[in-house]
């Protein structure tokens, strides 16, 4: 794969992203895609054969850098497990809490719209998102091992604050304030307090 094919790849799936967390994936036409980034429409078919197979390879783009980016907090040695874990949470509530109100969180805009309309990308989904609770229960793992965590279950722990933030998220959308992600905060220490 040449250089150009690569950048123009990425250049439709970053552009993508940014469209796709503004506005869903079904509002979004290809040719309002192919004109916000500035791509005939002849190129978007020789890097995706369907609208659908964007939004696939959008998913695992956007899974492989959240991944990247968690394993580098979670990677931090100078902190123990409970400070890595925590530190997700306050960067999670920092990007929500933003003061444009918006987040580009393509599980929280995209799950629910794209779990019955196409099963490649509620697939991509559900594996992107077990991967991410995956790292959780290891940070958990690793904080009950160097004794700043308590759990008898990090998977299920992991489980429960995964869905506890997420759901706290689609709150946030729907009242446009911080309340929610405030009390997911206040929940999380409180679980990881009483373990």
């Amino acid at each position: 794969m040449n250089t150009k094919h690569q950048d123009t790849r990425q250049h439709l799936l970053d552009t993508g992203r940014d469209i796709l967390a503004a506005r869903g994936f079904s509002s979004v036409g290809l040719s309002a895609l192919l004109q916000q980034a500035g791509v005939p429409k002849g190129s978007f078919y020789h890097y995706f054969k369907s609208k659908e197979q964007f939004g696939q390879a959008l998913l695992e783009d956007y899974f492989s850098h959240y991944l990247t980016e968690l394993d580098a907090l979670f990677g931090r040695p100078e902190q123990n497990g409970r400070e890595r874990l925590m530190g997700y949470w306050s960067e999670w509530q920092r990007r929500y809490c933003s003061p444009q109100g918006r987040s580009d969180c393509l599980v929280v805009k995209l799950s629910a719209e794209v779990a019955d309309l196409s099963e490649p990308m509620r697939l991509t989904l559900k594996t992107g998102t077990d991967q991410v609770i995956g790292r959780i229960g290891g940070c958990i793992a690793a904080g009950v091992s160097d004794g700043s965590l308590q759990a008898e279950q990090p998977t299920l722990l992991a489980t429960s604050l995964y869905q506890l933030w997420l759901g706290a998220s689609l709150l946030t959308k729907l009242h446009r304030d911080d309340r929610h992600l405030s009390l997911a905060m206040t929940m999380t220490r409180q679980l990881l307090t009483h373990r």
